[in-house]
């Protein structure tokens, strides 16, 4: 039987797929103004760059896989969830990171040097606000992952109706 897949699956699959090269490029490989991997290196261990790496590449490789493997097909209810809440607990990590402290100052003090060394001579196109800019390729990155959730929530919501529909048919 062959799958069926929606155009929105084929948009967050490819959403999905820009994050992943997102995770393994943004700190390993030289990307113009978008980033600086000299400074990276000189604040950050290898290893930890590395485990970093490893960690996200990980999380992304598991939501794509149950993309994939429920493409086309009805989710189970605990992937209906899982697809929704995993990549949301991962966008709430970077708004609490980069948003908060950006737009409210909360926690901006602890990342102004940090952030500075590391993002400083990457390109932003937002203004310094509390001594902290989230720079281009990390802006990007977050309204991808908000663009896959709400992707996603789609899909679970007109999913359900169209099986709905099917099967009173």
């Amino acid at each position: 039987m062959q799958k069926e897949l929606l155009f929105a699956e084929k948009l967050l699959i490819g959403g999905y797929t820009a994050i992943l090269l997102f995770m393994i490029v943004q700190d390993l490989v030289p990307l113009g103004r978008l980033n600086d991997v000299a400074a990276i290196t000189s604040e950050r261990s290898m290893n930890e760059i590395l485990i970093v790496t490893l960690i996200g590449v990980v999380q992304i490789v598991l939501l794509m896989a149950g993309l994939l493997f429920f493409a086309g097909k009805k989710y189970p209810i605990w992937a209906r969830i899982w697809l929704i809440v995993h990549p949301s607990c991962i966008l709430l990590g970077a708004v609490m990171s980069w948003w908060i402290p950006y737009l409210f100052g909360i926690g901006a003090e602890e990342k102004v040097e940090g952030y500075t060394a590391m993002f400083g001579n990457t390109h932003a196109f937002l203004p310094v606000i509390n001594g902290i800019v989230p720079n281009t390729l990390h802006t990007m990155f977050h309204l991808l992952l908000l663009v896959c959730i709400l992707l996603t929530v789609y899909l679970v919501v007109t999913k359900r109706k169209r099986i709905s529909a099917i099967s009173t048919n």
